[in-house]
Order: C-alpha cells, then structure tokens, then sequence
C-alpha cells in the first residue's frame, strides 16, 4: 500500500509538475526536477510548456479568425464562417449589455480574451496522459498542458486587464478625478485615508479575484482528471467506473471552461465600463 501511495503521489506530482527552465543555485541552466528546484530559480525562470501553449492558441485563434474573414462570403457561409460570426455576434452582444460608452479597442479585446481563455480551458478535455507521454518520448521530462492551471499565466492575463483599467481610468478623468474617485468616496472627504484604503483594496482586488477565479476552477477541473485517471490502474472494475467518471465529468467540464471564460471576458467588459464612467 505504500508504494501504491507513493507512486500515486508522484504521478500527480509528475502532472503537476510545469517544465520550468532557469538558473539552478549553483550557477548552470536548466530544466527544473521539482517544484522546489523552480521555486530556487526565482522570479526569471519560465515555465515553458505554459509560454508555449498560451502563445499557440493565441496564434491558432488568429489564424481561424483571419482565415474566416478572407474566405467570408454574402452566400451561403461555410461552417467556420458560421461559427466566427456567432462568436462575434455573442461577444458583441455582450458588450452591448456591459459596456455603456464608446471605446474601438473593448469589442475586439473582449472577443480576444474570450477565445484565448476558452481555447487555454479547452486543452483539459484532451486526455491528461497524451501529450505527456508523447513529450516524454522525444526526451521532454515535464509538460502541462492547461496554460489557465498556471497561476502565472492568469495573473498575467489579470494584470494586463488591470493596466487598461488605470489607463482608461486615468485618461477618461483625469489624475485628479481618479484619485477623487478613490480618496472622496463613500465616506464625506475627511475621512479620506479611510476612503483611499477601502477604495484601494477593493481596485487591487479585481485583478487578484479575476486571476484566482480562473486558475482555481482550472487547477480543480485538472486535478480531478488526474484523480479519476489513477483509477485506470486499479481493475478492470475500478477503470471501468473511472472510465465512466472521466466521461461525464468531461462533458460537465465543457460547461464550465465556456463559463470561465465567459466570466473573465465579461468582468473585464465591466471593469473597463467603471473605468469609463464618472462617480458622484
């Protein structure tokens, strides 16, 4: 039971497990072969098979996109042209709804934030031992596959949210009328430190809560599978049952990788909405 349990825990420790490379502590470079060693390697080190992912879909997303728009047609449309123009009909829809002033970059940005999202969501349907076994086999030691289980990719979709607010934030009303807005509200103007603090935790907050929401539910949605996978090797019963597991929690994930995507698009269309509108 012992070497089931360890072995157990390396195998999810195995998935876990990003292919970070860096600096070690003794000066060299390399891939790390624990999460302490990526730990050591500090603020510059780069989880490559994260990097790696999130840049692909990205640039599949653009390809589909452009390639849907070159070949767009007045007459009967072609399943992928169908396709993008109901994504942008539904993300123009949405921004419609949230999104109360005039701005050319919030439309394409929550339709890039959307795709992008959903597509990093989306490589959790794919069998969790697939890719890293084929990694494996050209020598590739460690590989996720999910960019949105990876808290730095996340925070860095959340930061880039949050820049835009403070420059739309800053440019709609102002320096002055920013820091009025965060300094002289809810409270009357003399409390002002207790103005800015609340105010201010609550601006810090978006960015932390858009991050953590994404990479908790992806993180959870991952681990499961990794669960439901070690019951594979435990019968011909046991894998049946789990067979069954992974099904069904798959089709209830797809749901839930729309939905997450859909709430990170819409909370930016929000966020940039508040950025946008002036407070009294």
């Amino acid at each position: 039971m012992s070497g089931e349990a360890h072995t157990s825990g390396d195998y999810i420790k195995h998935h876990l497990q990003n292919l970070t490379f860096g600096q070690h502590s003794d000066g060299t470079w390399g891939i790390a072969h624990s999460t302490q060693e990526a730990k050591e390697m500090g603020f510059w080190a780069i989880n490559v098979d994260s990097m790696a992912f999130s840049i692909g879909l990205g640039l599949l997303f653009l390809l589909f996109f452009r390639k849907a728009a070159k070949s767009a047609t007045a007459g009967v449309p072609s399943g992928l042209q169908n396709f993008v123009e109901w994504v942008v009909e539904f993300v123009d829809g949405s921004v419609r709804g949230s999104f109360s002033h005039h701005n050319p970059l919030v439309a394409p940005l929550a339709l890039t934030v959307f795709m992008w999202v959903f597509l990093m969501n989306f490589m959790d349907l794919l069998p969790i031992d697939w890719l890293p076994w084929a990694a494996g086999l050209a020598g590739v030691p460690y590989l996720k596959v999910v960019p949105s289980t990876d808290p730095n990719v996340t925070f860095a979709l959340a930061l880039s949210v949050f820049f835009l607010v403070l420059y739309y934030s800053t440019k709609m009303k102002g320096p002055g009328g920013f820091f009025a807005e965060l300094a002289f509200q809810p409270f009357p103007k003399w409390m002002f430190p207790v103005n800015l603090l609340l105010e201010g935790v609550g601006l810090i907050a978006k960015p932390i809560s858009l991050a953590l929401r994404l990479f908790g539910n992806m993180y959870a949605g991952e681990m499961i599978f990794i669960l439901i996978a070690l019951m594979f090797g435990g019968g011909f019963l046991l894998g049946l049952f789990g067979g069954v597991l992974q099904w069904a929690w798959a089709v209830f994930h797809i749901l839930i990788i729309t939905l997450q995507a859909f709430i990170f698009m819409t909370l930016t269309i929000v966020y940039l909405d508040m950025a946008h509108s002036e407070h009294h």
